[in-house]
């Protein structure tokens, strides 16, 4: 596989979680999980490395942490539709390559992001 010349990633994130309320600012390890997550993702070698979130919280959370985040709606039915809204306020569009990393996977290993983005 070969890797594109660039990829961003992109990571939902929203506070109404009903099984884990406030879920991307669970603590782990004296971090966000959003933060976690993003600083993870971004080990990738991605261009960009950033969480689109619904809530002022963790917009907040990812600038206290040194994270791009942008501010999408609340009213999305999934994840997927964030991202698209995300991939609009950004200026990516159909040649830019985007991988969607859900905003609870603190554990995710940086070389299967870079495997899906050169697919």
């Amino acid at each position: 596989m070969s890797m594109p010349a660039g990829f961003t990633v992109l990571i939902p994130a929203r506070m109404a979680s009903s099984r884990l309320p406030d879920k991307p600012l669970a603590d782990i390890a004296g971090l966000p999980m959003v933060v976690r997550v993003a600083r993870r993702a971004a080990q990738s070698g991605a261009l960009r490395t950033v969480v689109a979130a619904d809530d002022e919280r963790i917009l907040a959370a990812c600038r206290q942490h040194g994270v791009e985040a942008i501010a999408t709606r609340a009213d999305h039915p999934s994840g997927s539709d964030r991202l698209a809204e995300a991939c609009l306020l950004l200026g990516l569009d159909g040649d830019d390559v985007v991988v969607n990393v859900q905003g609870d996977e603190p554990l995710m290993d940086p070389a299967l992001i870079q495997a899906v983005a050169a697919l």
